[in-house]
């Protein structure tokens, strides 16, 4: 089976989050970056299926050289090879154009990707390159088998959980359950210096969209304490600052 799985590069999540004086720009000075998590659990996945079944699994990232360590770590991990499209990922649209365009007439029976990345949390990469390779996409998927070419995944839905079956290939996009991530070995770290690390240019992409600026969540205000018997105040506070109803 051959399978790509799309990669983000990530601030870790104990990174503290700054944004330059005009607030257009985050500050990447002194910030460690990792795996998007659950990009990490879709190649998981991806090398567990090969292991069974056989096959390939080719990581792909859009980013800068700077990103090159968090690819080889996907590689250490145990994908088979490695796409980088050199470019900075501005957006979500312009990510999954560049994915579609390297994949399209590469014949992956999978592709893959987390269900979000944890710095945008956008949760559209996924859907729009099974659009954009006129491809099924399933999202937030929780678990997958496959069997004859044929997948088994499971969502969760309100009030239970949705089983569904699709022929390959598709685009899914992964979530906690479907694999236990994997440490890199000292064999997988010192092979992965040797796999192939194939640095693409991006395609051209019209932008649609432009960040303006960033803010940072406002900061608590200190707690209220209400005695427990001044229902009226209680309420009141509700409505007046807390903006309940």
């Amino acid at each position: 089976m051959k399978i790509l799985v799309c990669i983000s590069n990530v601030p870790d999540t104990t990174t503290k989050i700054n944004f330059t004086d005009d607030s257009k720009s985050f500050v990447a000075t002194g910030v460690q970056y990792i795996i998007n998590p659950y990009d990490e659990i879709a190649l998981t996945k991806a090398i567990e299926i090969t292991e069974i079944q056989g096959g390939t699994v080719t990581v792909i990232n859009i980013g800068e050289p700077s990103t090159d360590p968090t690819i080889r770590k996907a590689l250490a991990i145990g994908a088979t090879d490695a796409i980088r499209v050199n470019a900075v990922p501005r957006d979500a649209y312009f990510v999954a154009k560049q994915i579609a365009h390297v994949a399209k007439d590469q014949g992956y029976d999978l592709i893959l990707t987390g269900r979000e990345s944890i710095d945008y949390n956008g949760s559209q990469v996924a859907a729009m390159v099974g659009e954009l390779l006129d491809l099924p996409s399933i999202s937030i998927v929780k678990a997958m088998s496959i069997e004859n070419n044929v997948a088994t995944l499971e969502r969760e839905i309100e009030g239970g959980k949705e089983v569904i079956m699709c022929p390959t290939p598709f685009v899914a996009s992964a979530t906690e359950g479907m694999a236990e991530p994997r440490i890199p070995n000292m064999r997988g770290i010192m092979s992965a210096r040797t796999k192939p690390l194939v640095v693409v240019e991006p395609a051209p992409v019209l932008q649609f969209q432009e960040f303006v600026k960033y803010d940072k969540p406002a900061a608590r205000s200190n707690v209220k304490l209400v005695p427990a018997d001044d229902v009226k105040k209680l309420v009141d506070l509700l409505h007046s600052e807390a903006k309940a109803f």
